[in-house]
């Protein structure tokens, strides 16, 4: 008769899952591989998300490309936003108007989709390089280099 050890076999893979997460948990902790440099370089408070199916908490959407919290936004973005979630006034002519994402950097989606607003740059002569874009699923990037990059906005 063979009897079989039902909690000592769970034991066994619960070490293991347990080991292997320790083992993840570890190479973030200090850093492993390029991203930990000790260089004392300084280094964008954005992060890139990892678009494995382990990421969590970050929307579908942001997925593989660089995000910033929305309290980590220059305050004039947090304005800006405000004004976008309550309707307006907003201060400029083109706000709201159509971003075409001819740069495509942002997921594509049909014309009409995205629409851009202005963050008003402090000392800028014009409108500024600095923009808000909204999708129509709720998403939200940020740009403080006139469409060269994107950040995700995590709201």
């Amino acid at each position: 008769m063979v009897i079989r050890s039902v909690p000592r076999r769970a034991a066994a893979v619960a070490g293991a899952l347990l080991a292997g997460l320790l083992l993840v948990l570890t190479g973030c902790a200090t850093g492993g591989g390029a991203h930990g440099s000790s260089s004392g370089t300084p280094r964008s408070t954005a992060t890139v998300v990892d678009s494995s199916p382990r990421a969590s908490g970050v929307p579908d959407w942001a997925r593989g490309m660089p995000v910033v919290p929305v309290g980590e936004l220059p305050s004039r973005a947090r304005d800006t936003l405000r004004l976008i979630d309550a309707g307006g006034p907003l201060p400029y002519d083109r706000d709201g108007t159509v971003f075409g994402n001819r740069e495509r950097l942002l997921p594509r989606h049909p014309r009409g989709y995205y629409h851009e607003y202005t963050v008003p740059t402090p000392g800028a002569p014009d409108r500024g390089a600095r923009r808000l874009v909204t999708g129509e699923g709720h998403e939200t990037y940020y740009t403080n280099d006139h469409y060269r990059s994107f950040k995700a906005v995590l709201r």
